[in-house]
């Protein structure tokens, strides 16, 4: 990430370098989108193993809390050189000054993780000779089920997110509701709603389980977006509760999603199991429904249809919901 950032900072121009320009950053993109990606999932576990058994679900839901913390800064760095700058110097070179802002920081996290320990948990593995060879083929050969809720709850987690959240100032522009830079400004009260939301779901689930979490929030994910998505279009008050209702629906069940999903598999091979189950659903539901989402309200015309897509998708996984097995040590002790 930090050499993506700091590469894409001094990328030669167009007129420097013709097509090769675009292509070296799209390319560099790729790299940041991989890098976030596989650090996502790395980061959930890594709270999740060094955090007390009953306040697991409070601190991995930092991770979801932190990426908003992220975005609010990338928000604030973006506007703050678009406020500082005239367009033709923003253009030119302007347009920089945050890849070079975002690369000093991932430097910066960079120094600071080199210095963390590994968790009790993998030095337990360690010790015991419990850490697989073949993480993948361990997690394939004994663990498809929970690859399978997993996916279903990063499905979920997905859409609700990228649908219900980083869409919403796009779909608030092609309905003609306000500009999307207008738009912009509830996407900052929509991330912060996310870092507000997402410690107390955590903490929900650790007194009362992941299970009944996830039970509930896809049944309001069945019932209420559509209603939501078409209220906003009204303008006014009603915009701005559908967004920021919206906001709390995806950070909740990110909030209880990423702590379920990593323990559903055993410490031996869960980021080969996160891999394969939650960020493959994430690359799908996440990468390709707010492109699904535009075309079917510039398509059908109906501001409700990306509702209607996330509740489909709540209707089609509340099944494993309600069937999956308890994975909060807090219900098990009971």
């Amino acid at each position: 990430m930090t050499a993506a950032m700091l590469a894409t900072a001094v990328l030669p121009t167009y007129a420097q370098a013709g097509p090769v320009a675009g292509v070296l950053l799209v390319l560099l993109r790729c790299v940041m989108s991989f890098s976030v990606g596989g650090e996502y999932t790395g980061v959930v576990a890594y709270l999740l193993e060094g955090a007390h058994a009953h306040r697991r679900g409070l601190v991995a839901s930092c991770a979801s809390a932190s990426s908003e913390i992220g975005a609010l800064l990338a928000a604030g760095a973006a506007a703050l050189t678009v406020w500082a700058l005239p367009p033709d110097a923003l253009v030119v070179w302007g347009w920089r000054i945050p890849f070079l802002f975002g690369g000093a920081l991932a430097g910066c996290v960079l120094i600071a993780r080199a210095a963390l320990a590994e968790t009790p948990e993998f030095h337990a593995q360690k010790r015991s000779g419990t850490v697989p060879d073949r993480p993948i083929r361990h997690i394939l050969s004994g663990h498809r089920a929970a690859i399978a809720r997993g996916f279903a709850i990063s499905a979920l987690g997905s859409i609700t997110y990228y649908v219900g959240i980083t869409y919403v100032p796009a779909f608030l522009d092609a309905t003609g509701t306000m500009p999307e830079t207008q738009a912009l400004s509830i996407s900052t009260l929509a991330a912060l709603t996310v870092i507000l939301v997402t410690p107390l779901t955590g903490m929900l689930s650790d007194r009362i389980g992941r299970r009944p979490v996830l039970v509930a929030l896809a049944l309001v994910a069945i019932m209420v977006p559509a209603v939501l998505f078409a209220g906003m279009t009204a303008n006014g008050l009603a915009t701005w509760t559908g967004a920021l209702v919206m906001a709390a629906l995806g950070g909740a069940v990110s909030a209880v999603g990423a702590v379920t999903t990593a323990e559903l598999f055993p410490g031996e091979g869960r980021l080969s199991g996160l891999a394969l189950g939650a960020t493959s659903a994430t690359a799908i539901f996440g990468g390709l429904t707010p492109v699904i989402a535009h075309l079917l309200v510039t398509g059908t015309g109906w501001a409700g249809a990306p509702g209607a897509m996330i509740s489909a998708v709540a209707l089609c996984v509340i099944a494993v919901f309600v069937r999956m097995p308890e994975t909060a040590p807090l219900r098990q002790t009971r």
